[in-house]
């Protein structure tokens, strides 16, 4: 990895963190990443605050790198692919596109492009991210292990078959949102009982990550975690009757399934 030059097409949050994971983490170095934009000013950042390549020319961008990251947004996936479709040769194609289909990106660029299809999502930005890959007709064992490469150094991957990506993006990819919305739940039940809000937030906050972590130490299931902190008669069964009587497993699976009904939609546009 160290000698192949990236390019990454889209100066957006999730480029940006691509970008600075991939650095911070020491997978390549500054000098051998190049962001496309069209925006002037987010090249201008890009160019002082990591220090790497950035070009409004995107034959020009793409021309210079091994691998390719789509970082767009899906509406105006279908431009950048034409634009592209002249200089990406055999280069690695990577989209983390939600709805874009291998198919789609395989039919614009025409050969036998090695694509990959990846569904990230935004808590890359601290480097915790969760991204679930998905290899096209002609990617190779080898491009799907650079493409793990390049995602775990912000988080963690798992491969999957693409007809689940869309399962994904409903799990993981809208998943924060629904992390969020929790916390601030709990913060503020934690304001009514008297906490400053600052203080609830905090312990919130800090519950789910801790919460988070067991579960992902893998030696017990969500199951047998709730059973450790669950004694008979105690505070937390009757904080979990109520959860129960609020159906909030019901709710969550609710939207995960609206989530992915939705990336199926877009997947068909």
């Amino acid at each position: 990895m160290q000698e192949k030059k990236i390019c990454i097409i889209g100066g957006g949050n999730m480029g940006e963190a691509l970008a600075g994971g991939i650095i911070s983490s020491g997978l390549a170095q500054a000098e051998n990443i190049i962001i496309h934009d069209i925006r002037r000013e987010r090249l201008a950042y890009f160019r002082d605050t990591y220090h790497v390549g950035a070009s409004d020319d995107i034959t020009g961008a793409i021309e210079t790198s091994d691998i390719v990251i789509l970082a767009v947004k899906p509406q105006n996936m279908e431009e950048v692919l034409k634009k592209m479709a002249d200089s990406v040769a055999a280069r690695l194609v990577i989209s983390i596109a939600a709805g874009i289909t291998l198919g789609l990106i395989e039919e614009h660029l025409g050969g036998k492009t090695r694509a990959i299809r990846v569904m990230p999502n935004t808590p890359a930005l601290i480097g915790e991210g969760a991204a679930a890959l998905a290899g096209g007709k002609y990617a190779t064992d080898s491009d799907i292990a650079t493409a793990r490469r390049i995602f775990d150094s912000v988080g963690i991957t798992v491969v999957v078959k693409e007809e689940l990506i869309d399962a994904v993006t409903g799990l993981s990819g809208s998943g924060p949102a629904y992390g969020f919305i929790i916390i601030d739940a709990l913060a503020q039940a934690g304001v009514s009982q008297g906490l400053e809000a600052e203080t609830a937030l905090k312990l919130a906050a800090q519950t789910m990550l801790g919460a988070a972590k067991l579960c992902l130490k893998g030696d017990k299931t969500p199951a047998q975690l709730t059973d450790m902190v669950t004694s008979p008669g105690g505070t937390t069964i009757e904080g979990i009757k109520a959860l129960r009587a609020g159906k909030i497993g019901e709710t969550l699976a609710s939207a995960v399934e609206a989530a992915t009904t939705k990336s199926k939609e877009l997947g068909r546009k």
